[in-house]
């Protein structure tokens, strides 16, 4: 608990005994609970707030918040619903876009963040260039962000947010200069930690994916990231945990479960291999990548008619799929340890002056969207 916090609710609460009815005291003791992170107090002095005011935008704001804090979303956005529908002010605007968004309502949470929202609020232009970005929208998400940094040029979680979209969009100077403005924060962090992953410095790069995991356990970017530097080490068991982690916390990324399926099979769990392309090919049967990757664990497992099926799918699809140029090396050798070793060895060739590799390029075929 923060001590300065934790005294100034004293003071409030030593002033409240001599006036309990003040709803200016009561307030101001329920922020400085939340400061705290003193949650039954608050919930106790908003209770007190809601009697003495029933109906008040502050009650409701107040309980509202309280409900976000204990990570109910579900029940901040009702009790935030009327009172933006009753011409809330920009922060109740914020926290109800933020609470939709949590609960799965983005296109309502996007909506919310208007102009104002997000010029006085520089969590609320983060928010609106995530969802953009997730959305999609790159050119609006791109724009949305550089207008607002100029409003709240050294905000971290903007600078965090947009480090991230610079990324997707290959601008790497961008990306850069807001992940060094974005400080500790877990995905500027995440950012820095894959600049270092194209630089060549797979060591750095693990140092910050440790610290961005380390501020947030939710940071599916940084478990890929994490992974793909253990990968480019030839930690093939410790990549596969990795990536395993950031897929399961993307959900329905196609490209962080094909990255853990290749993690899989390098460190020889073929049956584990398999499992995270089945995956793949759940989330989008048309990728030409799944059926690829599919094919050299096919054809690994002696399952030659069915890595032939598999991998001319993936041409159909993509005549320059990499994975399944892969699966035709084996299956155009008649030795199959043979073969194994020339695709693992393949894995391992670099492929540019960084020193990305066909595996950290096999992996990363799809960039991952923020979630």
């Amino acid at each position: 608990m923060n001590q300065s916090a934790k005294d100034q609710l004293d003071r409030l609460l030593g002033y409240l005994a001599a006036d309990p009815d003040n709803p200016t005291l009561l307030i101001d003791a329920i922020e400085a609970a939340f400061d705290a992170n003193a949650l039954d107090q608050a919930e106790h002095l908003s209770a007190r707030l809601s009697g003495i005011r029933p109906g008040s935008f502050e009650a409701g704001y107040h309980a509202a918040k309280l409900a976000m804090m204990r990570r109910d979303f579900a029940s901040a956005a009702a009790l935030l619903d009327p009172l933006v529908s009753a011409g809330a002010p920009p922060n109740a605007r914020f926290n109800l876009a933020w609470s939709k968004a949590m609960i799965g309502d983005k296109v309502t949470a996007l909506a919310l963040l208007d102009s104002e929202t997000i010029g006085q609020i520089a969590d609320a232009a983060m928010l609106r260039t995530q969802l953009l970005h997730e959305a999609g929208d790159f050119e609006a998400a791109l724009a949305c962000g550089q207008a607002a940094l100029e409003s709240h040029p050294g905000d971290p979680g903007l600078n965090a947010a947009v480090a991230t979209l610079a990324l997707d969009l290959q601008d790497l100077g961008l990306a850069r200069a807001c992940s060094a403005r974005g400080g500790d924060h877990p995905e500027a962090l995440a950012a820095a930690g894959m600049l270092e992953m194209h630089d060549g410095d797979p060591a750095g790069a693990r140092i910050s994916f440790d610290r961005a995991i380390a501020v947030r356990q939710h940071n599916p970017r940084a478990w890929i990231g994490r992974g793909l530097a253990k990968l480019s080490e030839h930690d093939h068991a410790g990549a596969a945990a990795d990536l395993d982690r950031g897929a399961q916390q993307f959900s329905d990324h196609i490209g962080s479960w094909i990255a853990a399926g290749w993690a899989h099979y390098l460190s020889g769990d073929l049956e584990a291999a398999l499992q995270r392309f089945e995956k793949a090919m759940k989330i989008d049967p048309n990728f030409a990548q799944s059926h690829g990757s599919l094919a050299v664990v096919q054809a690994a497992g002696g399952q030659i008619a069915e890595a032939r099926r598999s991998m001319e799918i993936a041409f159909r699809l993509d005549r320059q799929c990499f994975s399944a140029v892969l699966a035709k090396i084996m299956l155009d050798v008649d030795d199959p340890a043979v073969a194994k070793t020339l695709v693992a060895r393949a894995f391992d060739t670099p492929l540019n002056e960084s020193g990305m590799t066909v595996a950290t390029y096999v992996t990363g075929l799809t960039r991952p969207t923020l979630h």
